[in-house]
């Protein structure tokens, strides 16, 4: 008979097994399901997508095989591979939808880690209005958002002990070692190439794509002096990677997106300075409406196609043909430094315009004919766009309140970067805001959709910073 004073022998395993969270093993799959859920949603929301001018100008580049880079050349050569087994816009909505959701449920799962909660709350924040209502919309803008919440993901879960998650399935302890330091090496290089798929899809993501490198590379911790260090030599080489992949591979034409924001910024030197700097020989009243009617904050557009002062494109493409040439160019260099005030009080307008003034959100109307919804037959996409209208003026549906999010997340996860927990935040949070800043300088429309990936991230980081937060 054992003494009452004598101690009894716990095996080790037993103990764990004993103080380990009841449920704690149910959770991941609870996860998973509800993930699942989601992407079913989605599917019966938006099926088989909703089609806009933009998705409909790059399927019909990618089935004839002809690359542009006013849309990314990538997504179209990525778009005729997906079209050629399934379709239409059905097989890029499935990718979105399955990037979107695979994304948050790995989230959660790495979060199960420390809190059940936190990793509930992480997958369920994928059903906020804001996020998932553009879900179906075919823009590039959604896709890119959902590629690179992936990437960091999958950093992120790269962070957990996978030798706990194979030591049940192999022999001995010994034999998981290796396995899980390849399983690791293997998603961080997995991260790091959807991370360079971001820019090719997004080349202004270049400004923020270093920070997610760097993340990916050694997502444990995350140190400011190697970010530092890596940011050009990581920038320099994205941008040679896409000037590789969309003029040597793909041999996409030279069609100079960059030269709508050059229109769009002497558009509006000349409506702040009084002084028309736009290239060419213009009557007196085309010289007027230059000065007074054509200026939109908004977007360039109103130079393009936009009445009444669609003559600019007209002259400057069609006739004068400077549009893609360096007389472009240099009349935007000599205007900026002739009207640096007015360069500025153009870029605050626009700003302002994108970041707190309601703008452009979800793409609802059948391109054919505008005064029906794109999905006539389909009732659950109607209640959405209802639920979307009335939500529509409030501040879910502004890119101000997300950037603002984005900074106070990168702010208050600042101090634990050395945490997977802390790293995660600061990376994320903070590739979103320098992506939403670069518009500032870079955007010629202000679209909420060109601030998705920052609507995307805070949700992402909130319950991880959560989680800093609670440790």
């Amino acid at each position: 008979m054992r003494s009452a004073d004598t101690p009894l022998a716990v095996p080790r395993q037993a103990l764990a097994e004993a103080t380990a969270p009841a449920g704690r093993g149910a959770a991941p799959l609870v996860i998973t399901i509800v993930a699942a859920s989601g992407f079913a949603l989605t599917l019966v929301v938006f099926w088989p997508g909703v089609m806009t001018f933009d998705a409909r100008f790059v399927l019909e580049a990618a089935r004839a095989g002809t690359y542009g880079d006013w849309q990314s050349p990538v997504l179209a050569a990525l778009w005729r591979v997906i079209d050629q087994w399934w379709p239409g816009p059905a097989g890029l909505l499935v990718l979105t939808a399955a990037l979107y959701w695979t994304g948050f449920a790995l989230v959660g799962a790495a979060l199960t880690r420390c809190s059940r909660v936190l990793g509930f709350v992480a997958v369920l924040l994928g059903f906020t209005p804001p996020a998932f209502m553009f879900l179906g919309i075919l823009w590039r803008d959604v896709l890119f958002g959902c590629v690179w919440l992936l990437a960091a993901a999958l950093a992120f879960v790269s962070t957990a002990p996978l030798r706990n998650i194979l030591e049940p399935y192999a022999p001995s302890r010994a034999a998981v070692l290796r396995p899980a330091g390849i399983a690791r090496l293997a998603l961080r290089l997995a991260a790091v190439a959807l991370v360079i798929l971001g820019v090719l899809l997004r080349p202004n993501a270049l400004l923020a794509a270093p920070l997610l490198v760097a993340y990916a590379v050694s997502p444990s911790r995350l140190s400011l002096r190697r970010m530092a260090l890596l940011y050009v030599p990581a920038g320099l080489a994205l941008f040679g990677l896409l000037q590789l992949t969309y003029y040597g591979v793909l041999g996409a034409t030279r069609e100079h997106p960059l030269h709508s924001l050059a229109v769009f910024d002497l558009g509006g030197i000349t409506h702040f300075s009084g002084d028309v700097r736009l290239p060419g020989a213009w009557t007196a009243d085309e010289r007027h409406r230059l000065l007074t009617d054509c200026y939109d904050p908004y977007l360039w557009d109103a130079y393009w196609y936009g009445r009444p002062c669609a003559f600019v494109m007209e002259r400057l493409e069609r006739r004068d043909h400077v549009f893609g040439t360096v007389v472009i160019t240099t009349a935007w260099r000599d205007a900026v430094l002739a009207h640096p005030l007015a360069w500025l009080s153009h870029r605050a307008a626009f700003s302002r315009t994108f970041l707190i003034g309601p703008t452009f959100t979800l793409w609802v109307a059948d391109l054919d004919d505008k005064s029906r919804l794109a999905l006539p037959d389909n009732r659950a996409f109607a209640a959405m766009v209802a639920v979307h209208d009335v939500l529509k003026p409030t501040l879910l549906f502004r890119a101000g309140i997300w950037f603002a999010g984005c900074l106070l997340l990168t702010a208050a996860a600042l101090h634990r970067r050395d945490t997977p927990a802390g790293a995660f935040v600061v990376a994320v949070a903070g590739s979103a805001a320098v992506y939403v800043a670069s518009f500032t300088l870079l955007g010629v429309a202000a679209d909420l959709r060109y601030a998705w990936w920052s609507i995307v991230a805070v949700l992402a980081c909130l319950p991880v910073w959560a989680a800093t937060a609670r440790r």
